[in-house]
């Protein structure tokens, strides 16, 4: 069980680290591709530095989670990954509430089963 929930949350760093990707460095261009119909493609360029800054924000939940991978003490390697997939699953359904209800699925479903599976001793 240890191991799936490893992958679980490696997977849920990894998606915060693409999202980061696509948010600092590639908005106007895999930004678009991903963001289309919620954005106009004119917006793109004038949004690229608050894109930049959500992206940074997505780079510090990836960072908290592989962060867990390093914490010799389970039980604070597991509070830890708690925390971020909370934070994580908020700011999905906040997503989804006021953006895109795809957000919810895209980002808050994954870190539930992370944290429904970390939960399973």
């Amino acid at each position: 069980m240890e191991i799936l929930q490893k992958i679980l949350v490696g997977i849920v760093a990894l998606e915060h680290l693409y999202i980061l990707y696509i948010e600092m460095f590639a908005w106007e261009t895999k930004g678009k591709e991903t963001f289309k119909g919620s954005l106009a493609p004119d917006l793109f360029k004038p949004t690229r530095t608050l894109a930049a800054n959500q992206g940074l924000y997505n780079g510090f939940l990836a960072a908290g989670l592989i962060w867990t991978f390093f914490i010799e003490d389970d039980h604070w390697a597991f509070y830890i990954a708690v925390f971020f997939l909370t934070c994580i699953i908020v700011a999905g359904i906040y997503g989804a509430l006021t953006a895109s209800k795809k957000i919810f699925f895209v980002q808050a479903l994954p870190a539930i089963v992370a944290l429904i599976v970390l939960h399973i001793r």
